[in-house]
């Protein structure tokens, strides 16, 4: 190959991605869609093929999940059941050791060729089995994918890091996965990227809305319980990073949406509560936390939220109009949305506990 062809396929390439990029960034004309749930442990091989079923039929652009990908400190119930692991039982060194190649195997590949986003959990951070550096090399194909990469080139040209938060643009609409999976979270180094590129997308008139996903809820919600509220660096940098979206949303005039989980129900409108009431103002909010975990009593009080459920599995399909406004609707799964395959793999017995039994909240 000549210098020359290889200057031309090189430079094909960079036209070619620099095309998808420039469209990435324009809203679009026409309505499309994407779909959001966390906390897959406990049944997550059952219920989240069921859930790219759901992604399938309503032709979604992507699929994020929010964390907590399996349980790690302790066994999933799926693995257990899965008849090789019920003939020859699983020691816990065993189950460490397959849990994420499991998660990719069961779930990821149920997908297909849907793109994956994947955030992070407080599960994959469960001292001493599992790390976040070992979770960004197990996972590096999803969380350095070429889009992935791109715009975090373009966010900062000297950002060839590899990190657990992430930020992407698509049709006028930019993503922000960020990473409080602990409790010293959110740090310096991650609210100092956020602030940075928030600025820079709330400048941007081709960007029309910014939608904020995490795996706990930011603080002072009516979820507070079983969110950043559970410790002061968590209450503090959340507290920061709810005025930062108050401003995308009242100063920059974008459609603001915030997405979590950790919390095993599904609630809509959680920051209705009084305490954002009175200190600058309700931000649309969604828990989401329905992708298999073991589902938890809802929090009380909870009149104010908009809508919450427990005891369900499902997910939540956001429809993006061309103004950039996002109408979010939970995609409730039954027994019979299970897909056949998966069925035959576990058995009724085990697939009905998983929608019976998989409960605290009785």
């Amino acid at each position: 190959m000549t210098r020359r062809v290889l200057f031309t396929i090189v430079l094909a390439a960079i036209c070619a991605l620099a095309a998808r990029s420039t469209a990435a960034q324009q809203p679009s004309n026409t309505p499309w869609r994407f779909l959001v749930s966390g906390d897959s442990r406990n049944c997550g091989d059952v219920v989240m093929p069921a859930i790219a079923d759901t992604a399938r039929k309503n032709q979604v652009a992507f699929y994020w999940h929010l964390g907590d990908l399996r349980a790690i400190y302790n066994f999933d119930e799926d693995i257990q059941h899965q008849p090789e692991h019920i003939k020859r039982p699983l020691t816990i060194s065993d189950y460490e050791d397959i849990a994420w190649p499991d998660f990719i195997d069961s779930q990821i590949a149920s997908f297909g060729s849907i793109p994956f986003m994947l955030g992070i959990g407080n599960h994959e951070t469960v001292a001493p089995e599992k790390t976040r550096q070992e979770y960004l090399a197990q996972f590096a194909d999803w969380l350095d994918t070429p889009v992935l990469q791109a715009q975090r080139l373009r966010d900062n040209p000297n950002d060839h890091r590899l990190k657990t938060y992430f930020h992407w643009v698509d049709r006028g609409v930019a993503f922000y996965n960020l990473d409080n999976a602990t409790p010293e979270q959110f740090d310096p180094p991650q609210l100092l990227w956020l602030e940075h590129v928030l600025a820079a997308d709330m400048a941007n008139q081709n960007i029309k809305s910014i939608v904020v996903g995490m795996h706990e809820a930011l603080p002072e919600s009516i979820a507070a319980v079983h969110s950043m509220n559970d410790y002061p660096v968590g209450t503090e940098t959340g507290n920061r990073v709810y005025a930062d979206l108050l401003r995308a949303q009242n100063e920059a005039h974008k459609h603001v949406y915030v997405l979590a989980s950790h919390s095993h129900y599904f609630m809509e409108g959680i920051f209705n509560s009084q305490y954002w009431k009175q200190h600058g103002g309700v931000l649309p909010g969604w828990i989401v936390g329905t992708a298999g975990a073991v589902r938890y009593a809802l929090p009380e009080p909870h009149t104010d939220a908009k809508a919450a459920m427990t005891n369900v599995y499902g997910s939540l399909l956001a429809t993006v109009s061309p103004d950039g406004e996002i109408r979010f609707e939970f995609q409730k799964l039954e027994e019979t949305n299970i897909p056949a395959p998966v069925m035959a793999k576990y058995g009724k017995d085990f697939v009905h506990w998983c929608f019976v039994e998989n409960t605290q909240a009785k």
